[in-house]
């Protein structure tokens, strides 16, 4: 009987044992602990309670949301986890209707009007974007389905995040989950830091790097786990900057347990703190340490929990969870601005309307897209028709945007590039830039109001003013030799305004109608000298046109992959007045009214790639109905241009301007490492009706689908922070000089042609 009894008390001092797991920070060295846990549950160790910092905080409350290890594991190792880590967004997230014009910028600083400085130097180095919405997501869900009460989540939880402030740490145990543990792994300069209830917090890892102390006064568990793969860190080198700022901002943390119950697993990894790519290193290096001391944890553990168990238990708390269905929005600060138009573009005008997570999510990335929000932070709380509320915080962006940059090249055609922005945002989305190109090839002057109403079918009307000038020398010569006279110098005077609106989220539909002056001086030979006079040619009138674009490259120039279409319909008309001067074959002044039609279309699609080659198709057509100008070079000037190449923009090559025309050709891309690629780009030209220049001067079409050719480009490109750094051999056969070699630094961009 005395058996039996000391049988029982035994048996009910194991089922009541409980035992809790601290996992550390470490970046992405702190991913080990998903090893750690499925080597755990592997072995039938139970998990009655988490704590953790950082990376810790992140596996830990997956695992108290109902996550298997498995699934951590594969969520970590997915194409979408690398976004997160990285800030960037697949193309089915961009929203190309709010995306600028494209330019030559390749850095850019934003600031306010009170402060130049003290508010321009950013806070995170990669996008929090997706990193928030999915948070939302995956904890947001769990934790308003649970009243907010960490100790209600499938396994009891805390984590620690930096008051920093104060200089101190702080204990969630209540409140939005994923705002607790965003809080916890805000890491300085990495993501940005978020405020709750006015406090500002940083990473739990200043203050206490190993949470051990919170599992034993929270839980006052019976044996404590502890994974650590961090520890403090040595005196640094006065010469280094990332060391000495680590030894001013974080705390020395003790990294031992509290009670002699307890051991530690220390994993062995090599991977550094943002090299999230090497996951499935940290993860394996978690497990094998685990392993290593799975014999050691199983005599000092009794307690034993099948996976077949956990399983059933996580089926039925996942259930327990509501899914994301929004049925209001409301403002997160009231100090925010731009939420009216948070609001319009999330909700709409239907207030009643409950939106399902893929509607929400497409309208979410909408509106992180507009360039007058820097910041926003969503938090869900329950509603009683079992309906989520979504609180939005949203941070305004600095009123000014500077971009910097231009195009740098060892042939003589620089232009330096620089354009300001004011943006404002309230109950619409409003901006004003201008911007200028610089230089003796190129030369431009652009202003643009803008002014978006917000809903969920948005729509944007702009007003604008360019001035043009290209300066066509001898631009074969390189930057060492001296340019021969302009031969050919064009300037452009366009207003206009234009209405656009999205068609999905990777397309656009856009309606232009602009007032225009073209200005030709050129020669009619080759022979002229100094002493001779330009010919003029002025054209004045007005075009309309509807233009449709879908993109998804993943670059404004030089992409390796993604998709573009361009297709575009313009009707022009306007007067010619063509003033001879001392090289023309005709001496009185020419007038004459025209009136045309012109279709453009353009598409390039990588229809394969992987991470070391990529394949891509390139073409592009031109129709147009345009009639003749006075003389063959005003014609051909006026004429639509095969340009395919971006080099090809900085030469006049007569050969490739026709009425109609088709090209295309192949994009073959190898990358030699990630930010390495090296291409070839080979097209052919096919004119379907082409000018020719008799030796009279006078003008005729040669025979129908005469006059093609080929042209090529092979270039390494090294895709900096600060733009493309590239050599380019350009192959033009038609040419005297048929190869051009080019060193470069930047886009070849320019501001957009009045009709040409």
């Amino acid at each position: 009987m005395l058996f039996i009894i000391q049988f029982v008390n035994i048996h009910l001092l194991i089922s009541q044992e409980r035992v809790g797991l601290v996992l550390s920070g470490g970046g992405a060295s702190g991913l080990a602990h998903i090893g750690v846990l499925k080597a755990l549950e592997e072995n039938g160790i139970p998990i009655d309670y988490i704590t953790g910092t950082s990376a810790g905080a992140l596996t830990g409350v997956m695992y108290a949301a109902g996550y298997s290890p498995t699934e951590i594991e594969a969520f970590v190792l997915s194409d979408e986890f690398q976004q997160m880590t990285s800030g960037e967004l697949d193309a089915s997230k961009r929203f190309l209707f709010r995306e600028p014009d494209q330019h030559a910028g390749t850095v850019d600083f934003s600031f306010s009007k009170d402060s130049l400085l003290r508010r321009s130097i950013p806070l995170n180095l990669v996008s929090p974007a997706l990193l928030d919405f999915k948070m939302m997501q995956i904890m947001g869900t769990v934790g308003a389905s649970r009243n907010n009460d960490f100790n209600n989540l499938f396994v009891p939880f805390r984590c620690v995040a930096s008051d920093f402030q104060n200089k101190k740490s702080v204990i969630f145990s209540k409140g939005n989950l994923n705002e607790a543990v965003r809080a916890s792994m805000t890491y300085p300069l990495y993501v940005n830091p978020i405020r709750i209830n006015g406090t500002l917090f940083f990473d739990g890892g200043l203050y206490n790097n190993f949470p051990a102390d919170v599992m034993y006064n929270e839980f006052h568990p019976d044996f404590i786990i502890g994974s650590n793969v961090s520890g403090n860190a040595a005196a640094p080198d006065e010469q280094d900057f990332i060391g000495v700022l680590q030894t001013m901002l974080v705390s020395y943390s003790n990294f031992d347990l509290p009670c002699a119950d307890g051991l530690i697993i220390q994993p062995k990894s090599d991977v550094g703190t943002f090299d999230f790519k090497d996951a499935k290193s940290a993860i394996q290096s978690g497990y094998l340490a685990t392993i290593d001391i799975i014999d050691s944890l199983k005599l000092k553990i009794n307690k034993r929990i099948s996976i077949e168990e956990l399983t059933e238990r996580r089926k039925v708390f996942r259930n327990s969870v509501l899914p994301l269905n929004i049925s209001s929005v409301e403002q997160g600060d009231q100090k925010s601005k731009g939420v009216k138009f948070a609001k319009k573009t999330i909700i709409g005008n239907n207030s009643k309307r409950v939106l399902s997570l893929d509607t929400f999510e497409k309208r979410y990335f909408r509106l992180y897209s507009t360039p007058q929000i820097d910041f926003i932070y969503p938090t869900l709380s329950l509603k009683n028709d079992s309906t989520y509320n979504l609180k939005l915080f949203v941070r305004k962006a600095r009123d000014f945007q500077l971009d910097i940059g231009g195009h740098l090249s060892s042939r003589a055609v620089n232009t330096g590039y620089v354009g300001l922005t004011y943006k404002m945002v309230g109950s619409v989305a409003s901006s004003f830039r201008a911007e200028s190109y610089f230089g003796k090839f190129y030369g431009s002057v652009k202003t643009d109001v803008n002014i978006e109403l917000p809903s969920i079918y948005p729509l944007s009307a702009s007003a604008y003013f360019v001035m043009n000038r290209w300066d066509y020398f001898r631009s074969f010569a390189t930057f060492f030799e001296d340019v021969q006279p302009s031969f050919l110098i064009q300037n452009e005077m366009y207003a206009g305004v234009q209405f656009k609106h999205p068609i999905g989220n990777n397309s656009k539909s856009t309606f232009n109608f602009r007032y225009f002056e073209l200005d030709d001086e050129y020669y009619q030979n080759t022979n002229f000298t100094n002493k001779d006079t330009a010919d003029l040619t002025s054209f004045f009138g007005s075009s309309i046109s509807w233009e449709f674009t879908q993109n998804s490259l993943n670059r404004k120039q030089f992409a390796n992959s993604g998709h573009y279409f361009q297709f575009q319909v313009r009707l022009v008309e306007g007067r010619e007045n063509t003033a001879p001067g001392s090289t023309s074959t005709f001496e009185e002044t020419f007038r004459k009214y025209h009136s045309w039609f012109n279709v453009t279309s353009e598409i390039q699609s990588y229809i394969y790639s992987d991470k070391i080659f990529h394949l891509g198709i390139h073409g592009k057509g031109q129709l147009t109905s345009q009639s003749l100008f006075a003389n063959y070079t005003a014609s051909l000037l006026t004429l639509p241009a095969f340009s395919i190449i971006p080099d090809q923009e900085t030469y006049f090559l007569p050969e490739f301007r026709s009425h109609q025309h088709v090209g295309g050709g192949l994009n073959l891309v190898f990358s030699i490492r990630k930010n390495i690629d090296y291409r070839i780009d080979a097209y052919y030209y096919q004119p379907f009706l082409q000018l020719q220049k008799n030796d009279d001067g006078s003008i005729q079409y040669i025979k129908p689908f005469k006059g093609e050719t080929f042209l090529a480009s092979t270039s390494l490109i090294f895709h900096s922070l600060l733009g493309p750094i590239r050599a380019t051999l350009n192959y033009f056969p038609t040419q005297k000089y048929q190869f051009a070699f080019q060193l470069s630094y930047g886009y070849v961009l320019f501001n957009q042609r009045a009709i040409r």
